[in-house]
């Protein structure tokens, strides 16, 4: 199962990289909305999870073009502040507010790949 996470914030994306990692998925890291699009053309992700906020391409942009490649695709918006009540991340399969315990994302995930059937 290969996880292509995308945050513009390092520190974030080593601690996704190294717990999912320990978790058995193969991880791929993308620090802006570009390369998120050049590793998911190049990687082709089972799962990837998202940040909304990003210099450059907002997060939000990055989803619609991954979806208008892959609209199967699960993708998990992380970001945080809550942004439930925009209707533009209801694209998204599921929705995470970042934190520094991983469990919720970490469910999320298991969750994912039951309901879609990945690896199966």
């Amino acid at each position: 199962m290969k996880i292509l996470i995308v945050d513009d914030d390092p520190n974030l994306r080593q601690l996704y990289g190294v717990e999912l990692e320990e978790e058995g998925y193969e991880i791929v890291l993308a620090a802006s909305g570009k390369e998120a699009l050049e590793k998911f053309d190049t990687e082709s992700p089972d799962i990837v999870t998202l940040d909304i906020l990003m210099p450059g391409m907002d997060g939000i942009e990055v989803l619609r073009k991954m979806k208008e490649k892959n609209p199967e695709l699960p993708v998990i918006m992380s970001t945080a502040y809550d942004y439930r009540d925009d209707f533009s991340v209801w694209a998204s399969e599921a929705y995470v507010v970042k934190s520094a315990d991983l469990s919720e994302l970490k469910d999320t995930i298991k969750r994912l790949i039951k309901e879609k059937n990945l690896g199966a």
